[in-house]
């Protein structure tokens, strides 16, 4: 059956870890527990971009992107998983796949294209800190923010579109989530193009974002040595660093890049203190 070309594919299985039956609820408590942390975490980031007038800088605008393609990311992956974890089951919808795979392709992206930008704000910001407010107007920060995800949609898509003209003719997903390559693993058809145009996709999203990350820091820190600005020096297996991406992230990017600037760090002490004080 798996050899024969199918024309409608409606349900995959999914290859899952392998748990003991004591295992299954604490580790989807212990997974439930992650997920609940870092929605706080960047629910907490985008609250405070939102309702605190003073971070409505070019700054936060880009960060709030963060935050939120990090919300995409996880809850692409972790329920999911979770949910076969504790249910046992292997079966999933087809489109359901593809939606999963897909998000978490935008979400891949969408780290490097963002990272990116707040590295050219970080740069206009130290080096040309007379022209900063005067190019990154609103508008810039706008285009900016639309470039960032419109390039990313643009080059995920191109990928998912390229599978569709391959016949299927299998259901197994050898991964416990979808991904492009493991949906590409179903097809029976010459998958040669599809092969190129993902390795070079990547590589383009990854030396574009590289790119502009090492150009931004590379003259932030020549500017810093410059006029002396330095003030302090500061197979289970297999799935499970697959996973990581998807989990370290949205935890941490929360906390490195929202609660470690100043500006956010203090406003949500001050909100603490207030609730605690009224």
């Amino acid at each position: 059956m798996e050899n024969e070309s199918m024309s409608v594919i409606n349900v995959v299985s999914l290859d899952p870890f392998y748990i003991p039956p004591r295992g299954r609820y604490p580790i989807f408590f212990l997974g439930v527990m992650i997920y609940l942390f870092a929605i706080f975490c960047n629910m907490t980031l985008l609250a405070l971009i939102i309702f605190e007038r003073k971070l409505h800088t070019p700054m936060y605008f880009i960060l709030f992107s963060l935050p939120l393609n990090d919300l995409v990311g996880i809850t692409a992956m972790l329920p999911k998983v979770l949910s076969d974890i504790v249910t046992g089951t292997r079966k999933v919808y087809y489109q359901l796949c593809v939606l999963q795979a897909f998000l978490l392709h935008m979400y891949g992206g969408g780290v490097l294209f963002i990272l990116a930008a707040m590295a050219f704000d970080r740069y206009m910001a130290i080096c040309r800190p007379l022209r900063y407010r005067s190019v990154m107007s609103v508008r810039t920060v706008v285009s900016i923010v639309c470039l960032v995800w419109g390039l990313d949609f643009v080059l995920i898509l191109s990928l998912f579109v390229l599978q569709t003209r391959l016949p299927k003719c299998r259901t197994a997903v050898m991964n416990v989530f979808c991904d492009n390559p493991s949906l590409l693993k179903l097809s029976c058809g010459n998958t040669a193009l599809n092969n190129i145009v993902g390795l070079l996709t990547t590589a383009a999203m990854q030396l574009l974002s590289v790119s502009v990350q090492l150009f931004s820091y590379i003259r932030i820190l020549v500017a810093c040595i410059g006029s002396r600005r330095f003030k302090n020096v500061s197979p289970d297996l297999q799935k499970i660093m697959g996973m990581l991406i998807f989990l370290v992230n949205p935890i941490l990017n929360p906390i490195v890049y929202g609660l470690k600037m100043s500006e956010i760090r203090n406003t949500l002490l001050a909100l603490v203190k207030n609730k605690r004080s009224g």
